[in-house]
């Protein structure tokens, strides 16, 4: 499948960024960015880098952000010391890594991770310091399953993803070195991709995922050429690891422009490849499906901004909601209870989700009891009501509920009652449990056909 689509573009797919051979620099005087604004820590690792005799820059992320007034949530630093002579130069450092080995230094609870000049995968750069399990590899499709080959400060900004993530800045004598035309997409808030986007993205398919990601988080648009390809490509997303594919999804949705990202995704046909069964549900019957969806990512957008937790089980439940009651209705057709219905198709839906992304069991397992917890939520006779508000999980399940209810789907009231059972007291709750009781006999008796009355018995 993928070759195919391969096959099918051509190369080069619309116009390739152009790079410099030798930086542009913006001195101190010509940019807005506030060193005040960057990390100590950060620009003593430049700084003790530099004395040591490395070359060495802030790069990435924390420079965009600070040239666009946002505050960094971390500091990344680009150096020409190889991360076992980062490690040497710092007692707190410790390597990570294997597909693309790197140092972390600690400073307490925070954490500038160091990265060696890299080269693109097929160039000369010197690598001698590297076995050949160690060098770059790539997959069929083209995707780059190692990236370890060492580079000057040249190569590392041309083998960058985007434009506005190949900027560095130099604390020590306040210069920005620009190889891309980073500045000029920064300024006109573009997503653009460094070299011809076809390869690019075969080398990394999460670059879509990334440009998706950038333009929500930045309000940015993305740049043509670079947006162009995605669509014919997303399909390359199904080569990724599930795993890595769940680490981009958080940072997707719960970055605090999840809606607006889910938009996107669509948009550009990238949802699909990471939930195919909530697209299938999302076609069938849109208005509710999108309705529930927007609506669970709005509310998430509005607690992060308002600091407030959040949890992934959560927004999973939502995300993939819609595609639970098709598969329950399929298993009740076949004579198996509501409840255990609902268990098996919550866990066959699990199972083929995580071949997509894999969601990690500290979080299906919450999410499950959030949709078991949906039909027992309609069983309220007896003690079960506070048996059911006794569960570590009622808040959520309960919440859930409300979401529900908010995007159309009719559950006769039951939002209500349980909000009203919360606040009621002991004899309040007691008597809202009676009234249940009384509504289910009327409904019973109402319901009851009378029978005929019998014939009297004749003798033979």
């Amino acid at each position: 499948m993928i070759r195919k689509i391969l096959q099918k573009l051509p190369t080069p797919f619309g116009r390739q960024t152009r790079q410099r051979t030798t930086p542009q620099v913006i001195a101190a005087s010509q940019h807005n960015l506030h060193p005040r604004r960057i990390s100590r820590h950060a620009v003593s690792v430049v700084e003790q880098l530099q004395r040591a005799g490395y070359e060495a820059y802030l790069v990435g992320g924390c420079v965009r952000d600070l040239l666009l007034d946002i505050v960094p949530k971390d500091f990344d630093v680009a150096t020409s010391a190889t991360p076992e002579e980062v490690r040497a130069t710092f007692r707190n450092a410790r390597l990570i890594g294997r597909r693309f080995k790197l140092a972390h230094v600690r400073f307490g609870r925070e954490i500038i991770e160091v990265a060696t000049f890299r080269a693109s995968h097929d160039s000369d750069s010197d690598s001698e310091n590297l076995d050949d399990s160690e060098l770059s590899r790539q997959s069929e499709s083209g995707r780059l399953l190692r990236d370890n080959v060492y580079g000057n400060f040249e190569e590392d900004a041309q083998r960058r993803d985007f434009t506005i993530n190949a900027l560095y800045y130099n604390p020590t004598d306040g210069h920005i070195h620009d190889f891309a035309n980073g500045i000029h997409d920064v300024r006109n808030r573009q997503v653009r991709l460094i070299g011809d986007p076809v390869r690019r993205y075969q080398e990394d398919p999460v670059r879509m995922l990334r440009a998706v990601r950038f333009a929500a988080k930045l309000d940015f648009d993305i740049e043509p050429h670079s947006a162009e390809p995605i669509f014919e490509l997303s399909e390359l997303l199904h080569d990724i690891p599930p795993a890595r594919l769940f680490d981009e999804v958080l940072k997707l949705l719960m970055s605090g422009q999840g809606e607006l990202t889910f938009e996107l995704l669509r948009e550009h046909d990238l949802f699909s490849p990471l939930f195919p069964d909530t697209e299938e549900a999302i076609e069938a019957n849109p208005d509710y499906s999108l309705a529930l969806i927007r609506q669970a990512l709005r509310n998430t957008d509005l607690r992060i901004r308002e600091d407030r937790p959040v949890t992934p089980a959560f927004l999973f439940a939502a995300l993939l909601w819609p595609a639970l009651p098709e598969r329950v209705k399929a298993l009740e057709d076949k004579g198996i209870p509501t409840i255990p219905a609902q268990q098996q198709a919550a866990q066959e839906l699990l199972a083929e989700q995580c071949r997509h992304t894999a969601i990690p069991k500290r979080f299906t397992i919450p999410l499950r009891e959030i949709w078991d917890m949906q039909p027992r939520l309609e069983r309220r006779s007896g003690r079960r009501a506070d048996q059911l508000l006794e569960h570590p999980r009622f808040r959520a399940a309960y919440d859930f509920l409300l979401l529900r209810e908010t995007t159309g789907e009719q559950t006769q009231g039951l939002g209500d009652w349980w909000t009203r059972y919360q606040d009621a007291n002991e004899d309040q709750r007691r008597q809202m449990i009676r009234e249940l009781g009384s509504e289910g006999a009327g409904k019973r008796s109402r319901g009851r056909r009378k029978r005929k009355p019998r014939a009297p018995r004749t003798g033979d």
